[in-house]
């Protein structure tokens, strides 16, 4: 029997899009095709819920309810996938490497269609806050292959402040692990996270990113997980996140060289309009450090 209105609540499309799960014309795709449940029975286009009563499933998997247990997750994600739960150009997306899971999960932050490495994802509202409000500013770590040789002096272009889109990214901790000649592996450690901001100020540098992998996400490591396999997070782990990064940690000993504020901002780039940079000193609205 399928159920397709209610005389109060919201309409299961405009929720479904609003929590980031789906596009309104995918959620109605899905009412249509039968993959959406209400209280176990199908519902078609135009369905109103009460998201605080009512059980969601979507393929068989619970979307909410009260008796869903929180889920930490720590996910390997592969070049080739959005960090989203679904795309309506339908491109690969994380969710198709965590479908076997009971409850709805979603990804906290993001890294782009090429990069790879440590992603979590959990269905917790309160942790996903505390990880992505920029006041607690956890410490990411990336490693980057760069194509050909790149010299110490080149690498201190990466470490001073630039202007990009429109916004001044401070500095960033940076060195090199590895240097093959043909290529250069760099770890960099962001406190922010602008959009492409690794590969856009790789391009300002004039480095060619042939790789970018994020390993750590402060004290918790992606260690050897394999491409496109998932782990629960440890106890300690998760109760580090939900510190908010208290512990101001970089695992594996890791030693950065960065500019003093002073000193950087004497050597900040700012990207022109027409994409060239050139250095001078900082001016504009400040941030905190």
């Amino acid at each position: 029997m399928e159920e397709n209105n209610k005389s109060e609540g919201i309409r299961l499309q405009k929720y479904l899009s609003e929590q980031g799960i789906m596009s309104r014309r995918a959620a109605e795709k899905a009412m249509t095709d039968g993959l959406i449940r209400i209280n176990g029975k199908k519902v078609l286009p135009g369905t109103k819920i009460n998201p605080d009563s009512d059980v969601i499933e979507y393929r068989g998997t619970l979307i909410n309810g009260a008796s869903t247990e929180k889920v930490y997750l720590m996910l390997n994600k592969p070049a080739g996938y959005v960090t989203t739960m679904s795309d309506d150009l339908g491109r690969k997306c994380v969710a198709d490497l965590v479908d076997e899971i009971k409850f709805r999960v979603w990804p906290v932050g993001r890294l782009d269609y090429d990069s790879e490495g440590l992603l979590l994802m959990t269905n917790d509202g309160e942790l996903t806050n505390r990880l992505t409000h920029p006041r607690h500013e956890i410490p990411k770590i990336y490693q980057v292959t760069l194509k050909g040789s790149v010299t110490e002096d080149q690498l201190a272009l990466m470490k001073r402040p630039m202007l990009i889109d429109g916004y001044r990214i401070r500095p960033v901790e940076a060195r090199i692990i590895s240097d093959r000649g043909t290529s250069t592996i760099v770890e960099i450690m962001l406190r922010e996270g602008r959009n492409r901001q690794i590969r856009k100020m790789c391009d300002v540098c004039g480095f060619d990113v042939k790789r970018l992998r994020r390993v750590a996400v402060g004290k918790v490591e992606l260690g050897d997980l394999p491409q496109g396999k998932w782990r629960e997070l440890t106890k300690a782990e998760k109760a580090y996140l939900m510190s908010g990064g208290a512990e101001d940690y970089l695992g594996g000993g890791r030693k950065f060289d960065t500019l003093t504020r002073k000193a950087a901002e004497k050597r900040t780039y700012y990207i022109k309009s027409d994409g060239s940079k050139r250095r001078g000193c900082y001016c504009g609205n400040k941030q905190d450090d």
